[in-house]
């Protein structure tokens, strides 16, 4: 869509977000949605929420407002849950289910994802950012062009994971492979051998995590598999391996490409916008600026994917919303709503200075994270990856540059990236 151009309406939103110019950059359609068509109703009968004010709300009421959709609705919002592993596995996680059932799972969790669980994993982070960045030294010092997005922004979450979660790196690696297929397989205009290939997928990451169940328990070590696996032996209410399994895949499809393209996306800041990198060069309230600011203004999820049901015919900007009907929320458009964040395209990590994590200094709330029951578990493990990789590479690579334009992956829903060519600025007399 040419927004200039646009008059009066978009048939549908999600399409247009697929196209290739929201591809290389959906903020000025974003815009558009959000000033002329905030509550959208796609083609598909989808309703898609853009401003800030609605989507907190909306976050908010999640539980109230909105529940996910039933066993039986399944088939109707999923046609080919019936027929799909990916489909059951993401209906069974715990983003899907409402309380009684969310809580239930969600206060089983909550315990092995403290501030002081994941803490304990920054000595080791720390040292997989040192290590990762060691290994693209010497080619950067030669003057060769090195692909950050492959050897630094992807490796990174994966070994992180890898830690979290007690498996070999390979193991981590070859998991993680099949990510990207699945995560494309679960989108809204997913072909029919897209969501084949995202089954296939599933089925490995599926059996893998099954037989790394009945492992951790004859064996357990200091990780959070070990611990979901056996934390819970005098609780009443323990965890099931099947809700074990769709538990850890859903952390593993959602903290895995995400956190890459976030660390894409602030290394693209601190390359594009240098006179803010003393922010990174300063103490941890300037990092975790910094950290915010990127994850308010390049959010690396477009839309929700999971349903939000109606439970009743709700009113918003003068759109009456049905009662049962599928409503999804444009993350990235609220975190660069005028009304919420003064400038907004502007990257200004100030608004975050000296505040708690995801609110600025006028007290609004960022969203990548989502809000309410269903605000992410991994957030803080995120937020650490970034705050140890980015002071790293600025003190390690002061000159670093772009070698040439990234390339970005072709997702409706994701900002991911394919290469992101970094070298090192060639210095006067060497």
């Amino acid at each position: 869509m040419d927004v200039q151009e646009t008059t009066a309406a978009c048939r549908d939103a999600f399409a247009e977000l697929a196209s290739p110019a929201c591809i290389h950059d959906p903020y000025p359609f974003m815009r558009w949605l959000r000033e002329h068509d905030p509550v959208h109703r796609a083609a598909s009968g989808l309703f898609l929420l853009s401003r800030h004010a609605d989507i907190y709300w909306a976050l908010k009421a999640t539980g109230d407002a909105f529940r996910g959709p039933t066993p039986g609705e399944l088939a109707r919002y999923f046609p080919r849950a019936a027929t799909s592993l990916s489909l059951k596995l993401m209906a069974s996680t715990v983003a899907m289910k409402d309380p009684p059932t969310h809580t239930r799972l969600r206060r089983l969790i909550s315990p092995d994802f403290t501030m002081r669980q994941v803490d304990n994993l920054r000595p080791s982070i720390a040292r997989i950012v040192a290590e990762r960045l060691d290994g693209i030294a010497p080619a950067l010092e030669r003057g060769d062009a090195v692909d950050l997005h492959r050897e630094f922004a992807l490796a990174l979450p994966m070994l992180a994971f890898a830690e979290l979660f007690g498996l070999p790196q390979d193991d981590m690696f070859g998991l993680a492979a099949g990510i990207g297929t699945i995560v494309e397989g679960l989108g809204p205009h997913a072909s029919d051998p897209q969501l084949a290939a995202a089954d296939a997928a599933s089925a490995k990451v599926q059996a893998y995590f099954g037989d790394l169940i009945q492992r951790k328990r004859t064996d357990p070590r200091h990780d959070i598999v070990s611990m979901l696996v056996g934390a819970h032996d005098d609780d009443v209410d323990t965890l099931s391996d099947e809700e074990l399994i769709s538990m850890l895949w859903g952390m593993l499809l959602g903290g895995f490409a995400t956190t890459a393209a976030t660390i894409d996306h602030a290394v693209l800041a601190m390359l594009a916008y240098p006179e803010q990198r003393h922010w990174v060069q300063e103490d941890a309230k300037g990092v975790k600026a910094f950290v915010e600011e990127v994850l308010r203004r390049d959010s690396p999820v477009l839309f929700s994917v999971t349903p939000r049901i109606a439970q009743r015919d709700i009113e918003l900007g003068g759109v009456v919303i049905p009662k049962n009907a599928d409503v999804r929320v444009l993350i990235a458009a609220s975190n660069r709503d005028p009304d919420a964040f003064a400038d907004p395209d502007r990257f200004d990590p100030a608004r975050f200075y000296g505040t708690n994590p995801g609110m600025s200094t006028d007290g609004k709330i960022m969203l990548t994270f989502g809000h309410g029951i269903h605000f992410c578990p991994g957030a803080q493990l995120a937020r650490m990856q970034l705050a140890e990789s980015l002071p790293q590479i600025q003190a390690r690579f002061p000159t670093l540059t772009l070698a040439e334009q990234p390339t970005r992956e072709p997702s409706a829903f994701l900002r991911t990236f394919r290469a992101l060519p970094v070298r090192l600025h060639a210095q006067r007399g060497t």
